[in-house]
């Protein structure tokens, strides 16, 4: 057995530990021990896996396990990871362990309320450790299907409504992913030999051109949908807003990030001929979603759509990175998702304890919080900060790698598009200092707040480890580069074999 089975292994045990709970806090003492244990296994993984690269261990994927699962169709429960995969396990864990406590005061349906959570983290690690596309699809929809319930029945305003429409579209992208991931299993054998889901024996092969260009769309706008591609982005503020707050967190911090990992680990890696056929067109929707996402960031007076639409724009630009094909630019695009799923969560992590004292997420009905919550407000501060790309942070390392490896492309359509995307970050700028200013500066509009409580424990718990990952990979990001690119020397190559002309 594989230590990545623990993925898998600690959120079923922990499920069954609240189901068995008797009151409401041993649902959430039982989470806690089960998701600071996820925590621990994935820091564990961590350094598992640079202990292996230094001892010179560069096998392509590390702590493999393969198990038969159904042998007609050749269909494995095949698990491995590379440094792409360990890192978005890290992240992963990091954002749950913050969300359990960031829901400290559930008090409707809790032990229904965390089991859905941990239900939805299990199938994203399960998704992140998968090898075999039919297993990965297995844990994507397990992924998404308690998003739903989380929403519906937990959630805020329109809540019924919201839940309704991001099921529905993330449904239809799944459609989409069934249909290219059938395409790939049909040509997966194209020199003879058994049919196979295996994404590494897959990888190996070349699937035809015109499959590829022919299935290319069906898996890039399946998997762009969760990752809020423009104009199938839709669903994304309506979701946020409506989503509890470690809904939210999760929501933006980990599921979104299946939608540009499988971009990545799928679409791109496996039909790379596709890729450059359609790379063009699907550059310029990822261009129109950086802009748009940041400038409709602009015209949000409620929080939530502040950062909802935020969170569409440096989503955009982890699809837009990795349609440079080049591996400077693609790190930066897993970066990119670290950081931003770190920083997004520490977000919705702040609006949710913001609110949960005011009542309200309308930024003109707020001021001043500075002197009654001085703790909260520095914080949101440090995430802004962190959002506008400041030195010292995640964002800036992510969105430097980017534009530098995306400037490295020859072709001036590619290097305009990256001008036009990098502009994005003075209407980044815009919005948070505008934010910061109206919501936590100047005058206390409402009397009522003057006397607001500033964090209990529980808040700065979920707050501290955010803001220790956003500042840790600022500051000392070379280690977490150096195992991206541990992982990216596959998709390279096939890029470069691919297309000779695309600068490594």
């Amino acid at each position: 057995m594989s230590i990545l089975t623990l993925f898998i292994i600690i959120p079923v045990l922990t499920i069954i530990g609240i189901l068995f709970s008797k009151n409401h806090m041993q649902v959430k003492w039982v989470s806690v021990i089960g998701m600071s244990l996820q925590l621990i296994s994935a820091l564990a993984l961590i350094f598992l896996y640079l202990a292996e690269r230094r001892a010179g261990n560069m096998a392509e994927i590390l702590f493999v396990q393969d198990n038969l699962w159904y042998e007609s169709l050749n269909i494995h429960f095949y698990i491995g990871v590379d440094g792409v995969s360990v890192a978005m396990i890290g992240l992963t864990a990091l954002v749950v362990f913050a969300g359990i406590f960031a829901s400290w005061d559930i008090v409707d349906l809790p032990r229904e309320f965390f089991t859905s959570l941990i239900l939805l983290a299990s199938g994203v690690f399960g998704f992140f450790i998968s090898l075999d596309l039919f297993t990965m699809f297995l844990f994507y929809e397990l992924a998404v299907i308690p998003m739903y319930l989380l929403i519906g029945i937990w959630g805020s305003g329109p809540r019924h409504y919201s839940a309704m429409k991001l099921t529905l579209m993330l449904m239809g992208g799944s459609a989409f992913i069934l249909l290219g991931l059938l395409g790939i299993y049909f040509n997966s054998a194209p020199s003879g030999g058994p049919l196979t889901f295996d994404l590494i024996k897959i990888s190996k092969e070349h699937i035809p051109i015109a499959a590829q260009n022919f299935l290319f769309p069906f898996l890039f706008v399946g998997f762009g949908v969760l990752g809020a591609m423009f104009p199938f982005h839709t669903w994304s503020p309506d979701g946020h807003a409506s989503a509890p707050t470690a809904v939210s967190m999760l929501h933006a911090g980990v599921l979104m990030k299946l939608g540009g990992y499988g971009c990545y680990r799928v679409a791109v890696f496996l039909l790379p001929e596709g890729a450059h056929y359609w790379g063009w067109l699907f550059l310029i929707l990822a261009t129109i979603g950086v802009i748009y996402g940041a400038f409709g960031a602009i015209w949000q007076k409620d929080l939530k759509y502040i950062n909802a639409y935020s969170s569409v724009s440096h989503c955009a630009l982890v699809l837009f990175a990795i349609l440079m094909f080049n591996q400077t630019a693609i790190n930066g695009a897993i970066m990119q998702m670290i950081s931003h799923g770190i920083m997004t969560a520490l977000f919705f992590a702040l609006i949710g304890m913001i609110y949960g004292r005011t009542h309200t997420r309308y930024i003109n009905e707020m001021g001043g919080l500075m002197k009654v919550m001085p703790f909260l407000a520095v914080a949101y501060v440090i995430a802004g900060l962190a959002s506008l790309g400041l030195p010292g942070f995640s964002g800036f390392v992510a969105e430097m790698t980017i534009f530098v490896g995306s400037f490295q492309h020859p072709d001036t359509f590619h290097r305009v598009c990256t001008i036009i995307a990098a502009s994005s970050i003075v209407v980044t700028a815009v919005y948070v200092l505008r934010v910061v200013g109206v919501l936590l500066l100047g005058k206390i509009k409402n009397e009522a707040f003057e006397t607001l409580p500033d964090a209990k424990w529980h808040d700065r718990m979920s707050v501290v480890a955010l803001i220790a990952g956003i500042t840790i990979i600022g500051s000392a990001p070379l280690w977490l580069s150096d195992m991206i690119n541990g992982g990216l020397g596959p998709i390279v190559q096939k890029l470069l074999a691919a297309a000779p002309a695309i600068m490594p």
